[in-house]
């Protein structure tokens, strides 16, 4: 028999090299990475803008010409090139590629340890995660009773889209279906139930701090992207309009990125994106950036298993990380799911609104590959729905 000292011993005697690259675009929306070795170990990833699937693709495919050959190891060599190799570099899609060629690089090195992603990023700092779970779809309805099913499962917190389209001045009548929504999830599920108000960028700077002003008796968790990120100076004005903690960042795609956004003190909680903000590597530094400014971390992730499980890799060594998004159930997930693709789905047993940090090496889950490419030959073409106002304008989706 083989030990792990001798194989370890054996495999050290030569670099490792990344001998190939596979991508599958699966359904509901998602792209999943897989990087293979000359020494047996592959990696997976999740590099994708939902909506861009195979631009991103094309992008993973450009940074891998300079991959293949190289020591796999070498994570933060290969970040760095990836970043500052090419004059033009950020944005969501170049961001989401060298995120999910990231995640496969930890992968295939926590594999090649024999140990989890968290250990070699200092060892964890919780075993669990408090996660919650999506209600209501795009245009929210029935979100009383969907968020009484929650709590029935257990989950302590859920999230939903505060409110369909939004003009930048418009009715009031919106803004109290809102408050009705909120009313019959408390009603529903208790007013111990975390509620995570997404505006989804959807509603204008006027709009929000009337939103926000209004909604503050129901002390929600959080709201989320207020406004687009873009126009992240009106946080001060919304900021002012209330105490309710704002969530910002999952279209934000490094840590410069941040950096004002952070400086400017008017935001309490940052959602990075695993698979859009640079990958574990990355985010990593944004959340310790963030520490340094006392602001919490609520990871973005309406994606599949592989960039859920880069999560909570990243969760276990972030101490201010306090809630994990997760897409079990949500609206987007028609044709496959968050569990379809695991060899075992037991590795993401929710309880009482926590999932344990995954235990196995890399990142703590085996994919199964013959169902990835049976759905890869089903395939995919996801966009979001193009949306417009009553007078016929486009209106933010």
């Amino acid at each position: 028999m083989v030990t792990a000292r001798r194989l370890m011993k054996e495999r050290t005697k030569r670099p490792m090299k990344i001998t190939k690259m596979e991508l599958f675009q699966v359904p509901p929306r998602w792209l999943f990475f897989k990087l293979e070795t000359d020494q047996g170990i592959s990696g997976w990833g999740e590099p994708v803008v939902e909506g861009k699937a195979a631009t991103v693709a094309m992008a993973v495919k450009e940074f891998c010409e300079y991959l293949i050959g190289k020591d796999p190891l070498r994570i933060e060599d290969h970040w760095q090139m990836m970043y500052r190799g090419g004059f033009y570099r950020g944005g969501p899609i170049l961001m989401s590629a060298i995120a999910g060629i990231d995640q496969a690089l930890w992968d295939i090195k926590g594999k090649y340890l024999g140990v989890p992603v968290y250990q070699l990023l200092g060892g964890a700092c919780r075993d669990s995660m408090r996660v919650y779970s999506w209600i209501g779809g795009d245009r929210p309805a029935d979100v009383g009773r969907a968020a009484k099913k929650m709590a029935e499962r257990g989950f302590t917190a859920v999230k939903m889209n505060a409110t369909a389209e939004m003009h930048y001045i418009d009715s009031f009548t919106k803004v109290e279906d809102v408050l009705r929504r909120v009313q019959a999830i408390q009603e529903e599920a208790g007013k111990s139930m975390g509620i995570g108000l997404d505006f989804h960028g959807r509603v204008h700077k006027s709009m929000a701090k009337v939103l926000a002003k209004e909604l503050e008796p129901y002390h929600p968790l959080f709201i989320e992207e207020p406004v687009l990120p873009e126009n992240n100076e009106a946080l001060r004005e919304i900021a002012n309009h209330t105490a309710i903690p704002i969530a910002t960042g999952e279209r934000m795609f490094s840590r410069w990125d941040y950096k004002s956004l952070l400086a400017d003190g008017y935001v309490d909680i940052i959602q990075p994106d695993v698979s859009h903000a640079g990958g574990i590597t990355e985010c990593k530094k944004i959340a310790s950036m963030a520490e340094a400014f006392d602001v919490a971390v609520a990871p973005h992730c309406p994606l599949g298993p592989i960039a859920l499980a880069a999560c909570l890799q990243l969760d276990a060594t972030v101490h201010n990380a306090f809630i994990q998004e997760q897409s079990l159930g949500i609206h987007y997930n028609q044709g496959g799911d968050l569990l379809d693709y695991l060899v075992d789905p037991a590795v993401f047993a929710y309880e009482k609104g926590f999932v344990r940090i995954p235990q196995g090496p890399g990142l703590g889950i085996e994919i199964n590959e013959d169902y990835v490419r049976r759905m890869a030959a089903i395939g995919h073409n996801w966009h979001n729905e193009i949306w417009r106002h009553a007078d016929g304008s486009i209106a933010e989706w």
